[in-house]
Order: C-alpha cells, then sequence, then structure tokens
C-alpha cells in the first residue's frame, strides 16, 4: 500500500525512537498515524513491536491481530504474534503462528531463531534443535541463534555441543552477558552430575 510523504516520514520517525530505545515516544507517533491512517498495516505491526518491548502483551496482541485483519499474508505480523505467544509461553498457538510466518517468508534466520525455540518447547526437541541449526547456517555470526541453540543442546543434556555453540557465541560478542550466564549454567550443570556420578560410584563400593 502506498502512503503519503508524511505518514512514511511518521513511520521513520517511530522505527529511529524504537531503535534508541524510545519505545513510549515511538507509541505515540504510531498512533497518530492510525488516526490518520486507519489501514496502515505497518503502523499496527510497528504498535505491536514496540508494546512487546515494553511487555505490553494485550496490546500487542490487539495491535498485531489488526494487522493480521489488514492483511492476513503478513509474515511480519504472524512473526510479532508467534513472539508475543512464546513470551506467554502458549507454545502451541506460537508454533502455529511462526509456522505461518515461515511459510510466507521461507529461509528467514529470525523467523526460524523463534520458530525452533517454540517447537522445542512444544516437547519436539529434535525437530526443534533442527530449525535452530537451519537459522545458524542462514546466519552464522548471530549470537541470539547461538545462545538459543546452545540452551536447546544443554536441556536435552548434550553438553558438548552446548559448550561449543556458547564459546562461538561469546566469541562473535565478548559482551554477552547471556553467552556467560549459558556457559556458567552448563558449567554448574556438569559439576552436579560429575558430583551425582561420584555418589552413585560409592554406593556402587
Amino acid at each position: 500500500m502506498k502512503y503519503d510523504e508524511s505518514i512514511l516520514a511518521a513511520l521513520a520517525q517511530a522505527e529511529m525512537h524504537k531503535s534508541k530505545g524510545q519505545n513510549d515516544a515511538a507509541i505515540k507517533v504510531l498512533e497518530s498515524i492510525i488516526l490518520s491512517e486507519p489501514n496502515c498495516i505497518e503502523a499496527f505491526e510497528e504498535l505491536g513491536d514496540n508494546y512487546l518491548s515494553t511487555h505490553q502483551l494485550n496490546k500487542a496482541k490487539k495491535a498485531l491481530a489488526q494487522a493480521l485483519r489488514l492483511n492476513s499474508r503478513s509474515s511480519n505480523a504472524h512473526y510479532l504474534m508467534g513472539f508475543m505467544l512464546s513470551m506467554k509461553e502458549d507454545w502451541k498457538h506460537s508454533v502455529e503462528e511462526l509456522t505461518k510466518a515461515d511459510e510466507i517468508s521461507p529461509n528467514h534466520p529470525e523467523i526460524l531463531r523463534c520458530l525452533g525455540w517454540a517447537v522445542y518447547n512444544a516437547n519436539r526437541q529434535t525437530q526443534g534443535i533442527c530449525l535452530l541449526e537451519r537459522s545458524r547456517n542462514l546466519s552464522p555470526f548471530d549470537p541470539n541463534i547461538l545462545c538459543d541453540l546452545g540452551v536447546c543442546y544443554m536441556n536435552s543434556m548434550q553438553h558438548e555441543e552446548a559448550e561449543t555453540v556458547f564459546k562461538n557465541a561469546l566469541k562473535l560478542d565478548p559482551t554477552s552477558e547471556q553467552a556467560r550466564e549459558c556457559i556458567a549454567v552448563l558449567e554448574a550443570m556438569k559439576g552436579g552430575l560429575d558430583m551425582a556420578g561420584g555418589v552413585d560410584d560409592a554406593k556402587l563400593v
């Protein structure tokens, strides 16, 4: 859909606010766009995204539902809706929305990352890891993908794979607190297992 220059300028302004973490300012700009152009799909998508960033999940859901009413084939709206549902740990419906996003925009690493995470948490661990590996192959230098993949390996007790992935994430971003925390949790898990093994061995003796 084509918009006039004032709408495009306002969308760019909202994006600038969002990139600076000024979500409340972005929301105000987007609400003003919707008042003058109630069929602006991008404004509803961006509004949903900013609500997600501020953890206003119910408002995000309403904004994204309206975006999908305007365009049921919006991969971005399906992706954001799936992300919102994963934040609520509604894994079944999250997988449904993210699958739709993947069908519309296949081989998108961020969509596959979120889909893999949701599928894994929907108790389809092997398939979830495979999707995350596909995401990593498409975007091998994304620390967020690596951390999600590593957590899935760690929770599946594949500790060597998890350690390799976490260390790669830290190498890509030495300031990543997420990667450091994941490595610390993994080391604690491995230490706990070693201690448990020692206890079992003592009992056998």
